[in-house]
Order: C-alpha cells, then structure tokens, then sequence
C-alpha cells in the first residue's frame, strides 16, 4: 500500500506500533480544476522539512519529545479516483481505531474526504474545522459529485453543515456563499477571535482539522494549484491553529502545494513548519 520514502518528515522514526501520530502522504491529483501537481506536495514538504529545527520557539516544544511516524505514501493508481479514495480510507482507517493522531499531506483537497469518513466511523460527533480560500460546497463541478471543488459538501453529508467550521473563504459560486452562510458555521475572514469562539463550541467534541494552502495569501504561498489574492498572513494562520490547541483533534491534514510552481521553494517550507506547530500543538 506504500510507497518508499527516501527520507521521512523532520526528526519522524519508522516506528508505527511505538508512534502517537503517524504521518502519511497522499499524492492523489485527479480533479484538479486550474495547475495541477499537488501530487508532487508530500515528497517536497518532507524534502524541505530538512531545513527547519525541530525546536519551535514559537511554542517553546521541541518534536524530540513527540513520537511520530512517517509510513511515506499511499500508492495511487493512476484515473481511478474511486479506488484512490479507497486506499487512503484503508489507510486512514487504521490510524484512528489506533487511536494514533492522523497527520496527512496531500495530494488534492479531495483527499480529505475518505480520512473524514473514517474519523466519522470512529469517532461519533466528529466535528471538521476547514482553513481555505474556496467554500468547497458546489454540489457538481464539471459533472462530477467527487471534485476538489465539491469536496466539503460531500463532508457536510458525513457530519451535517452544524459540524462544519470555515475559515479563510474568499471564492466561491454565489451558490455556494449562500449555503454556507445559511448551513454551516462561515467564517469569510481569520479573525482569531472567531477562531476562539469556534475552539470553545468545540471543546467536548473530537475534531479533524483541513488546511489548503490557498488559504494563505499567494504572496507568502504561490506555489498551489488556485492561489487566490487576498488571503492571510502565516502569522494569522500560526495564530489560529494555536487557538484550536487543547482540543481533541484526531486528524490534521495538510493539502493543495503544487512545488512546480514553487520555485523559491517557500510555499513547501512553510507547509512544513505548519506540520510541524499541528505535531506540536495536536499531538497526543
């Protein structure tokens, strides 16, 4: 089911039985509705991560005191999306009944999808909180139900929009502005004080946590397959996953980084701080 991996994630051992987060890829980019390439995004964030410490100021925690795992890549086939679905949810699957924290790199936002139905399976009132530029809700998208672009109305269907916390959103159809703002918890901006409120309403429940990369402003993250103008600083983000901290989050993925169109490479490095403040902030 996996993969080689030339080299793990900062600091991650091989080791699954002794891990409380396990780290997987999931290259998958099939749907993909402008640049494609996000399939390329686990290698690059796992190349780059080299580059940080393992030490974060920030939050004053070190990944030395964490055990982790890095099992390298689900193996895709390629045009079956279906089947890639499939695979990532045998993957995943495994993962929660292990009562291990989930961190995923994709790969498509679509491969959220399968992770939240096994975290749904598992972990009953599972709520989704979703860092992003686009809603994600269209219920179509060029004929197809299964899309990047209508992967958080298929969540919806798992969780029910009350469960479904948005953040970042800044496009969209005005089909889509209207049902989020009349079916889930909408949050067009990244005030930090909303993200507050929503850790609160959040705090008795198990959570799966969804950051596209696009939620950033493309000046700090161009290398994505739709870079909106507009969006947040990392700061902002940094913020926001800190104020989600203490929370019962049993997955954390991170999606969207095309690294062809990446060519400083800043894009992917910030991927991999953000994974390694989520390991820090989120780790069992």
């Amino acid at each position: 089911m996996y993969t080689e991996v030339f080299s793990g994630f900062l600091g991650s051992s091989a080791d699954y039985w002794g891990a409380d987060t396990v780290i997987l890829g999931a290259p998958m980019d099939q749907t993909a509705s402008f640049r494609p390439g996000a399939r390329d995004g686990p290698r690059q964030i796992r190349s780059v991560s080299e580059v940080l410490e393992e030490y974060s100021p920030r939050l004053d925690r070190d990944l030395s005191d964490y055990r982790y795992a890095d099992l390298g890549d689900v193996t895709m086939v390629p045009g079956r999306v279906e089947e890639n679905l499939e695979r990532i949810a045998h993957s995943a699957r495994t993962v929660f009944r292990d009562g291990k924290l989930l961190v995923m790199l994709g790969g498509e936002h679509l491969v959220t999808l399968p992770a939240v139905q096994c975290a749904a399976e598992v972990y009953p009132g599972l709520s989704v909180v979703h860092f992003d530029a686009h809603a994600d809700l269209r219920e179509m998208y060029l004929g197809m139900r299964l899309s990047h672009a209508t992967v958080m109305r298929r969540v919806v269907e798992i969780i029910g929009g009350g469960s479904l916390f948005q953040f970042g959103i800044r496009s969209g159809t005005r089909e889509e502005f209207a049902f989020a703002r009349s079916s889930v918890n909408f949050h067009g901006g990244l005030k930090s004080g909303d993200v507050v409120k929503a850790a609160e309403k959040l705090r008795e429940k198990p959570v799966y946590i969804t950051l596209d990369i696009d939620v950033l402003d493309p000046s700090f993250a161009p290398g994505t397959g739709t870079p909106e103008p507009g969006g947040c600083t990392p700061d902002e983000l940094f913020a926001a996953l800190e104020a989600l901290a203490g929370l019962n989050v049993v997955g954390f993925d991170l999606v969207e980084v095309c690294p062809a169109y990446d060519r400083s490479e800043r894009t992917s490095i910030l991927a991999a701080k953000l994974v390694r403040e989520a390991i820090l902030l989120f780790a069992p």
